[in-house]
């Protein structure tokens, strides 16, 4: 059995499940994909933007080509809604391609969580706008937002 990767459901206070997404956010932010592929139980199911991937292993590959393509990658999520063993979030992120065109991106997910905390669904909806560099307000050192960061409402976003 899989170990536990608290919180786990229920999802009771707004404190647990914020603590959730952001440590999904800190996953992420860390662009480590067989890290990141952890979270998820082994027979995860995804559905991201048309993309469906179902298992660790499609997780891993999916996230290696999402940031091998995806540069200087930063991501803020946000909580929406949460209850029981289910959560939704907001989320934005900027990255750029290799040509050196920058974008942030916006989207929802819904969630569902195993008992022991691993994410069993994840269901993304996702839209790109293409930005000017002087555009972009996710500035701070690749790897996990610094905790005095604004967050996506206190950004306007």
């Amino acid at each position: 059995m899989e170990a536990e990767r608290p919180p786990v459901p229920p999802f009771t206070t707004t404190e647990g499940a914020a603590l959730k997404v952001r440590l999904a956010e800190d996953g992420w932010n860390s662009r480590d994909p067989a890290r990141g592929s952890l979270a998820y139980t082994p027979d995860s199911r995804w559905r991201n933007r048309s993309e469906f991937v179902e298992g660790r292993d499609q997780i891993q590959a999916f996230l290696t080509r999402k940031w091998a393509r995806e540069l200087d990658y930063r991501l803020i999520k946000e909580l929406w809604a949460y209850t029981g063993d289910r959560i939704a979030v907001r989320f934005a992120y900027e990255w750029h391609d290799d040509s050196g065109n920058w974008f942030r991106s916006y989207g929802n997910e819904n969630w569902e969580f195993e008992p022991n905390g691993l994410m069993c669904r994840r269901h993304a909806c996702i839209n790109d706008l293409p930005i000017k560099p002087e555009d972009r307000l996710f500035h701070w050192p690749l790897g996990r937002r610094p905790d005095d960061h604004p967050s996506l409402s206190d950004l306007g976003l």
